[in-house]
């Protein structure tokens, strides 16, 4: 970084100007204030006074859910590499990983998720869509977040041999 040190004009820079300069000549808002960008909040001791306390609760609980499902992939992705590279043949591999997803349990990240579905809201005092009355969405998709299962597994880790020894 330059830290206020004035560098030397490069060409770059001229034709940047030149560009620039043409672009402002033919722009419909020259010499026309632009319109003030309203924001959606307004600061107030309420937001302060909360801040003051670190990460809210419910980001808390969304960091643990993201370190859960991480934990588990990690692990999976390890036992569909182990399993592919013991299995005798592609049947065998694909009963062995259906019995073995059947098997996992996700009980606490499925806790913390269901949490989160139930609590959100008003955690995070998310505002209600009148049209619809049901909660905005968030970053254009819903707050709600799935459960992880077996289904979840068999979708990231099919129960294909080759694809398993592709992968190892």
């Amino acid at each position: 970084m330059s830290q206020g040190a004035i560098r030397p004009e490069t060409p770059r820079d001229r034709e940047e100007r030149r560009v620039l300069s043409e672009e402002i000549a033919v722009s419909p808002l020259k010499g026309r204030p632009l319109e003030q960008r309203l924001r959606n909040f307004r600061p107030d001791a309420d937001a302060a006074i909360r801040g003051l306390g670190g990460p809210a609760f419910w980001m808390r609980r969304l960091r643990a859910i993201e370190d859960e499902v991480d934990r588990h992939e990690a692990q999976l992705a390890e036992a569909w590499r182990e399993l592919a590279a013991e299995a005798s043949d592609a049947n065998e591999f694909a009963r062995l990983w259906r019995e073995t997803a059947q098997r996992w349990s996700f009980a606490e990240v499925n806790e913390l998720i269901e949490r989160h579905n139930r609590n959100f809201p008003a955690e995070a005092r998310l505002a209600m869509d009148p049209k619809t009355r049901d909660f905005v969405k968030v970053n254009g998709r819903s707050y709600e977040r799935t459960p992880l299962d077996f289904a979840w597994i068999l979708e990231r880790w099919p129960a294909d041999l080759e694809a398993a020894c592709r992968a190892a």
